[in-house]
């Protein structure tokens, strides 16, 4: 698979700049949550294809915090800090079926490559030892 290979660090700092972007995007649309619940589905799709293998699990792990970090600006608050907390929490649960499925798709694409993998290390580990693979 060609392009970056994000590190575990990496992979969260990406998804978290991308869906601050997304927000932007979101907020210059209307505050729509449509826009933005639609720009974190590629977002996660990216994510989980350009972690680094060593780093595969971090790409599920990254993307729900990501889809949080960039909701904040998006979430209607009441004042104060306490005000805002209580609109990213609400603009959350109201919006769970986008967090939802960009995970989803986060972990599906992982687990895809977690077995290309292992399939892979089988296969060269038999042909290493003289045996057909499968």
């Amino acid at each position: 698979m060609p392009g970056p290979r994000l590190t575990g660090l990496g992979t969260g700092l990406f998804a978290a700049a991308a869906m601050l972007l997304a927000s932007g995007l979101a907020l210059a649309a209307g505050s729509s949550v449509l826009v933005y619940g639609l720009l974190f589905l590629p977002v996660s799709v990216l994510t989980a294809l350009w972690v680094r293998p060593a780093d595969l699990f971090a790409a599920p792990v990254a993307v729900p915090i990501a889809f949080a970090v960039g909701l904040a600006p998006l979430a209607e608050s009441e004042g104060g800090l306490a005000g805002h907390a209580v609109g990213v929490v609400t603009a959350l649960a109201v919006h769970a079926g986008w967090l939802y499925a960009g995970t989803a798709v986060a972990v599906a694409l992982v687990m895809a490559r977690k077995v290309r993998m292992v399939r892979r290390r089988a296969a060269a580990s038999a042909r290493g030892k003289g045996r057909p693979p499968g």
